[in-house]
């Protein structure tokens, strides 16, 4: 049997799910708080035959934590993190974390998400404005005045590094493990006026895309010699028969 067939295949296999995740990187370039999307890949040994033979797995897909740009908005109801904190969100699916904080309030006065999620204080609960209070002041521990009083605090969460994350509505996350509220503002904190862009760089997913779109192309020339030289063979052994 022609291993080398088989190998590129799953050559080929791998790469196409590294160019999906390119594209949607790239797609999202723009979007506030994304995080960019990578592939890890490894491969897998056969001893089924008489020599060893190393083909690729389809790669693992895991969602990159990297900070984005912060961007001065001006906005007094727009925030970001400063560190490795995540905001928290009530979603239908559960409390959902994204570094997205471009903010707003709805008719109720609450504090929401632009997908009109509520954004949490550290208890779980909902942050609650006073429409008639004027622009309020967000402090680095995520305190909230509005004419001098305190009304609130913004939530910041921290997530272990061995969490799974999965995407949720626009740049947000779920994740498998409990996030943990932060109570140490020294290393992380929120920024008024300031909103997180995606953590994606066009220019260098370009790159990548274009060094992955040659890879598969040699691939694709791997699996088209593998099958001519079979095609050779099985006519040779019909010729001598």
């Amino acid at each position: 049997m022609q291993s080398s067939l088989y190998v590129a295949l799953s050559g080929q296999v791998a790469l196409q799910k590294r160019l999906d995740t390119i594209a949607n990187n790239i797609a999202n370039a723009n979007t506030g708080g994304y995080r960019a999307e990578e592939v890890s890949f490894s491969t897998i040994f056969s001893h089924a035959g008489a020599t060893p033979t190393a083909f690729a797995t389809s790669g693992d897909s895991y969602i990159s934590r990297k900070t984005g740009e912060l961007n001065p908005t001006g906005n007094p109801l727009d925030i970001a993190v400063q560190g490795d904190g995540w905001f928290a969100l009530r979603t239908p699916a559960g409390v959902a974390y994204s570094r997205d904080g471009r903010m707003h309030m709805d008719n109720g006065g609450a504090l929401v998400s632009v997908n009109n999620y509520p954004l949490l204080d550290a208890g779980g609960a909902g942050i609650l404005l006073d429409p008639s209070a004027g622009p309020p002041t967000i402090s680095q521990d995520g305190m909230i005045l509005q004419n001098g009083r305190q009304i609130g605090a913004v939530g910041l969460y921290t997530i272990a590094p061995s969490a799974r994350l999965s995407r949720f509505d626009n740049s947000s996350v779920l994740t498998d493990q409990p996030a943990t509220p932060v109570l140490d503002f020294s290393n992380n904190g929120v920024i008024q006026g300031m909103s997180e862009g995606s953590n994606v760089n066009p220019v260098l997913e370009m790159t990548h895309m274009i060094a992955v779109s040659r890879a598969f192309e040699s691939a694709g020339n791997a699996v088209q010699s593998s099958e001519t030289t079979m095609l050779d063979a099985i006519k040779s052994l019909g010729a001598s028969s």
